[in-house]
Formats: structure tokens, sequence, C-alpha cells
């Protein structure tokens, strides 16, 4: 090993055909522009909320066009709680209720570990509200003791 297969695969960035394919799969959206629409409206609000290393990490992980959604976002000042991330979601899409919006949002979410890596969707998860280990497809452990 010569200690660049690392450096090699953060270098390959997925190509945004594959990310609207996972999300249309996941979502069982009937188009790829539906699950684009999707895609585009959960990272513009995800980006608001992861900072630091972590966002310029998820940026470098993504399709340039995802990143692009993500590094665009202006920092929040208070981070929404699952719950009010779901809703702010629901609001953003015409006809969207938060059971469809909260679908719409796992959809997305729940590809990204197996594009970016669990590594960095643990280091997000850290910076998020609890709650939002369910969003991504995983279990909420609470702390212990």
């Amino acid at each position: 090993m010569d200690g660049t297969d690392g450096m090699d695969r953060a270098q390959e960035r997925p190509r945004w055909g594959d990310l609207v394919t996972a999300v249309r799969d996941a979502g069982q959206y009937p188009t790829a522009a539906e699950a684009e629409r999707v895609i585009r409206i959960v990272l513009s609000a995800l980006g608001g909320h992861v900072i630091g290393d972590e966002r310029v990490d998820l940026a470098r992980a993504l399709p340039e066009e995802a990143a692009r959604v993500v590094a665009s976002q202006i920092p929040v000042t208070r981070p929404l709680t699952a719950a009010e991330f779901v809703d702010a979601i629901a609001a953003r899409i015409q006809g969207a209720t938060p059971a469809t919006a909260r679908w719409d949002v796992s959809s997305v979410l729940s590809v990204l570990p197996s594009l970016v890596g669990d590594d960095l969707v643990d280091r997000t998860l850290l910076q998020l509200p609890h709650g939002y280990a369910l969003l991504f497809g995983r279990a909420e452990l609470a702390p212990a003791g």
C-alpha cells in the first residue's frame, strides 16, 4: 500500500446522475426531474446546518452540482430540530405535508452514507440536533448514563 488510496478515492466525486438515480430509487419518484428537485431542496436546507470542516468535506464528497447547493448556503443562526427541518422542507414543496416532506428528506439523506462515507455522515450528525440520525436512515442512540 502506498497510502494514496484514500486520497484518490476522496478525489473521485460521485456523478450527479448517480445521486439522482439513488434518490429516485430510494424515494420511488416517477421522474429524474422530481428526484433532482427534491435533492436541491433538501441539500440547500442541510447546507445551512453543516459548518466547518464537515461542510467543506461534504461539498468535496458530493457531485459538483450538489456541492454547489450545499456550499452556497449561509449558515443558520439557530439549528432546526429534525422535526422543524422537515417542516421547513414541507414549506418549500408545494402540496407537501409533514409526512411527505419526511419521506423526501429521508430519500435524500439516507443515500448520503453510501456516497460520502459513514465517517463523514457520523461527523455531520454530531453537529446536528438530536433526531437527524433517523432522517439519514440510522438508529438514534441515546447517550449512556
